[in-house]
């Protein structure tokens, strides 16, 4: 697993804690704490797919290179 989206994933889990407890405060700036939460998941999304298509490639070249 890439650790560019391991740390993505956990700064999304992060801020989606963050964003119920400001909500549960009755704080608005939880609004912030979601688009954070939004970025995140989007940036750990792309990385996981970088490297599962980095991957394909690799074997690709295995197998073409054999």
């Amino acid at each position: 697993m890439p650790r560019l989206a391991l740390y993505a994933l956990a700064v999304c889990v992060l801020t989606v804690v963050a964003a119920v407890v400001s909500f549960v405060q009755g704080q608005w700036i939880g609004v912030v704490w979601v688009l954070m939460a939004g970025l995140s998941s989007n940036m750990a999304w792309f990385y996981f797919r970088r490297a599962k298509v980095e991957r394909q490639r690799q074997r690709q070249q295995q197998t073409a290179g054999a």
